[in-house]
């Protein structure tokens, strides 16, 4: 029973592990994004337009940042469906060691 206890606590720190390296990988989007936006408020550019390329870029870094972390999310659900049947798998090899029966 340990082995599957230990086994879903692995599965479930890897879909953790994937949502927080989507989180890192959105923020460091967003920061680009800023910096990016910075260099172009410096730069001796008519205002309407540099707002307009900012906006640009924090839309499309946010776009960006929304599809890895749906993507992520549903990396994340997949392994957790996966969790019940390595639970069974796990439960049924338990059962056989101790019983020598098979269940099926």
């Amino acid at each position: 029973m340990e082995e599957a206890t230990s086994s879903i606590e692995a599965i479930e720190a890897e879909a953790e592990k994937i949502l927080e390296e989507a989180r890192s990988k959105a923020n460091e989007i967003l920061l680009k994004a800023n910096e990016e936006s910075n260099k172009i408020l410096s730069s001796e550019l008519p205002m309407d337009e540099v707002k307009m390329k900012c906006e640009q870029i924090i839309h499309e870094a946010r776009e960006e940042a929304d599809k890895k972390r749906e993507d992520s999310k549903k990396k994340a659900s997949e392994i957790r469906k996966n969790i019940g049947g390595k639970v069974e798998k796990i439960t049924g090899r338990i059962v056989n060691n101790i019983t020598g029966a098979e269940l099926r």
